[in-house]
């Protein structure tokens, strides 16, 4: 192991966010060969109870995914994603950067503003600027936070129509563009919405 890699190792371990090469990089006075450094600590780290894994274009240490159960001191409490909440984030991962009315007009209900602050709370999410336009209204786009979670590389890594179809996961979605009623609170219809059938009338 050599001396960039040696440095590479201790700031990443010691940092309390993943990082980027160019960030490590700069970290360590404009250190060269960083990535190479990055690419050789994870074949190392590979097969070992802590991993060097890339999300996105950033870095971080985290241990080895089949060893979670051995270092749960405690049952984590499940707390599940409201349908419009599991909706919201999936329209943001597929098509982002979207603003609010436009994951409206594809889910064809209204989305509270406090779905997306959940979304936001848990780290999934984030303001990604403004589009450009009539009111610039406010776009977001997924965080290396989800794809940490979710154990995707990045965003290539989604699964395809078939695949979420196949596990079920679409049903919420098609059901609504179906015509039945969502049985979320935040989700009375919005007259400024586009419904499955307006979309196919004017395509």
């Amino acid at each position: 192991m050599n001396e960039v890699e040696r440095a590479v190792e201790a700031a990443l371990f010691a940092a309390e966010a993943s990082m980027t090469a160019d960030e490590l990089s700069r970290h360590l006075g404009g250190a060269e060969g960083v990535e190479a450094a990055l690419e050789a600590l994870a074949a190392h780290y590979e097969g070992r109870g802590i991993e060097l894994v890339r999300r996105g274009d950033r870095w971080h240490f985290q241990t080895a995914p089949d060893l979670a159960h051995l270092l749960r001191r405690e049952r984590e409490d499940v707390r599940r994603l409201s349908r419009a909440a599991t909706e919201a984030l999936a329209i943001i991962a597929y098509h982002e950067p979207v603003s609010r009315a436009e994951i409206e007009a594809i889910r064809g209900v209204q989305t509270a503003k406090g779905t997306l602050d959940v979304l936001m709370e848990a780290g999934w999410i984030k303001v990604a600027g403004r589009r450009e336009g009539p009111g610039r209204p406010t776009i977001y786009a997924t965080t290396p936070e989800f794809l940490a979670h979710f154990g995707l590389e990045s965003r290539r890594d989604l699964p395809g129509i078939e695949e979420l179809r196949a596990a079920g996961l679409l049903d919420p979605v098609e059901a609504v563009f179906a015509g039945e009623p969502d049985d979320e609170p935040d989700a009375e219809r919005d007259e400024g919405a586009v419904s499955a059938s307006e979309l196919d009338e004017s395509a």
